[in-house]
């Protein structure tokens, strides 16, 4: 094998159509463009999503919901989780760099420690916001909880 002849990949290339070059070609005449119309002129654009004078689709659903620009979205660790990290790893302390290093958040995320399950030792926990049944679990056992 060499230069020479090398080729594409049989069905990897197809030819274009080659519009308007006679009507031997079996695209001449109109060039695929119909008869008479705005869409067989020059020129010619429609909007986007018009259907053909059909209440469009964008038209016919209604509007729905709304999105708070200044939401601010917390990943939520629950409190067996963080006991289920103690127990596996014997850790003192959860801060966001353990949460990170243990794969439960991104670099990016925000956290917050939510109320469900319990932790049955003394543990310092550094997180962005805490609810209250969470905080009053952590403290209860002596731990401290500190906001980023």
């Amino acid at each position: 094998m060499d230069l020479s002849n090398l080729k594409p990949a049989e069905g990897s290339t197809k030819n274009r159509k080659r519009i308007g070059r006679g009507t031997g070609s079996g695209r001449g005449g109109t060039s695929t463009r119909g008869h008479k119309g705005a869409g067989s002129r020059s020129g010619y654009k429609s909007k986007v999503g018009f259907e053909g004078g059909q209440m469009p689709l964008q038209r016919r659903v209604p509007k729905v919901g709304f999105k708070n620009p200044n939401r601010i979205e917390y990943v939520g660790i629950n409190l067996d989780v963080i006991q289920g990290l103690i127990e596996k790893f014997d850790l003192k302390a959860i801060s966001f760099d353990t949460l990170k290093e243990h794969g439960l958040i991104s670099k990016n995320d925000l956290i917050k420690i939510m109320g469900r399950g319990e932790v049955k030792v003394k543990v310092d926990v550094k997180a962005h916001a805490f609810t209250a049944a969470a905080q009053k679990a952590i403290e209860a056992l002596g731990g401290s909880v500190e906001k980023i």
